[in-house]
């Protein structure tokens, strides 16, 4: 019988594709794994939860193991995939922006600051960051009272919209895809990471700073901050109610 993986980082993600495999009568084709770096993945309490993750298995991507499988599913992985797996081995991503724009780490923040299409993206994996052949994609629209968390709860919603819809198709390889316009623009982890601060010196429409506020705020994450005259760091985040 032919076997698939699905490889997640999000706990909840897992969780609910685990629920459309239940429903679709798939379950047994795929097994369950998460990055080997990601340590703290999968608690006891996962454990006696989700029944489902009865077997937790931690995946390293170079592992040659994995070119037994005839699919690969990565749902948010950490981790990169090699050349010599995705040459071997079909391996879709399921990606929470709108390539070719804002490859790469939290498409939804750096769409809030550069007004660049959002949305979900599924394609095949190449050798770039987020820029193989695209399956499906579908836009969101980000609002002005959106932030960070708000925008990445959307793109949930129509990632398993769109996994409902083409699981299937995607398993069976029936469908045709596009070829990427343009390279777009990619944003790395340490762009994300060069964000943060917001020096009080710094000069900019009030509208500006409401876009980079909004876009690092993200549940209890502690992300803006500026630092005080007493050399205090001052975490910052915002709530909008429209």
């Amino acid at each position: 019988m032919k076997k698939y993986l699905i490889i997640s980082d999000k706990e909840e993600l897992l969780n609910r594709f685990d629920q459309l495999l239940r429903k679709k009568r798939l379950t047994d084709l795929f097994d369950y794994g998460y990055s080997y770096n990601n340590n703290d993945f999968v608690t006891d309490y996962h454990k006696s939860f989700h029944t489902w993750l009865y077997k937790p298995e931690p995946i390293n991507i170079k592992d040659k193991r994995l070119f037994g499988y005839e699919l690969i599913i990565s749902l948010h992985c950490k981790q990169l995939f090699p050349k010599e797996l995705i040459e071997k081995v079909r391996c879709i991503n399921v990606h929470p922006g709108f390539n070719p724009y804002n490859r790469g780490w939290y498409p939804q923040v750096f769409s809030i600051l550069n007004d660049l299409p959002f949305g979900v993206t599924i394609h095949e994996i190449d050798d770039k960051i987020d820029h193989g052949p695209i399956i499906v994609q579908e836009k969101i629209n980000i609002e002005s009272h959106d932030t960070s968390l708000s925008s990445y709860e959307k793109v949930v919603e129509v990632e398993m919209k769109l996994l409902d819809k083409h699981l299937e198709d995607i398993i069976n390889k029936n469908y045709t895809f596009t070829i990427l316009p343009d390279e777009g623009n990619i944003n790395y982890k340490k762009d994300f990471e060069n964000l943060g601060e917001m020096k009080l010196d710094d000069i900019d429409t009030l509208e500006n700073h409401i876009k980079k506020i909004r876009a690092l705020t993200h549940g209890n994450y502690k992300n803006a901050y500026f630092i005080d005259k007493n050399g205090n760091k001052i975490y910052i985040k915002i709530e909008l109610t429209k």
